[in-house]
């Protein structure tokens, strides 16, 4: 194979439509800290700091997403609150459209089935960690907030 049809391939690759891939994520508070989660090993970005949560199915809101994600994914119940914000980010893997929300730990403790590790942190500290890209938008933002309930 000569080295243009080599290029023509990869161009061809190169334009084709991005995997488009919309999540939630929940930054749950329990007495004003924000609990953070960093992944498992064996995973696309492995060991990067991220909020919990995960895809949302064609038939579900972003709410009805998250809520099912959580009970899913850390065994435990919360009360979904305001959305912080929705940000993209631009994977090798695709598009990553993330949508936060600020949630309160209802009932149960938050176990670890796909985690490695959960901190739970001031907000002002949570930028110390090093965040997926698709959470950065959020955890700058809810850095600089009063997360305690009201």
């Amino acid at each position: 194979m000569s080295e243009n049809s080599g290029n023509a391939v990869s161009d061809a690759a190169s334009s084709a439509p991005r995997k488009r891939i919309r999540v939630v994520g929940a930054a749950i508070v329990r007495d004003g800290m924000v609990m953070c989660a960093q992944r498992g090993g064996g995973k696309q970005l492995s060991g990067k700091w991220e909020f919990p949560g995960g895809k949302i199915e064609p038939h579900e809101t972003p709410r009805e997403a998250l809520h099912r994600e959580i009970e899913e994914e850390l065994l435990c119940e919360v009360e979904i609150g305001d959305e912080v914000c929705t940000d993209s980010y631009d994977y090798d893997f695709g598009t990553v459209t993330l949508t936060v929300f600020i949630c309160h730990l209802l009932s149960g403790e938050p176990r670890r089935t796909e985690h490695q590790e959960f901190r739970w942190l001031e907000p002002a500290d949570m930028p110390t960690l090093d965040w997926a890209p698709a959470d950065h938008k959020a955890v700058s933002m809810i850095s600089t907030m009063d997360v305690a309930r009201k």
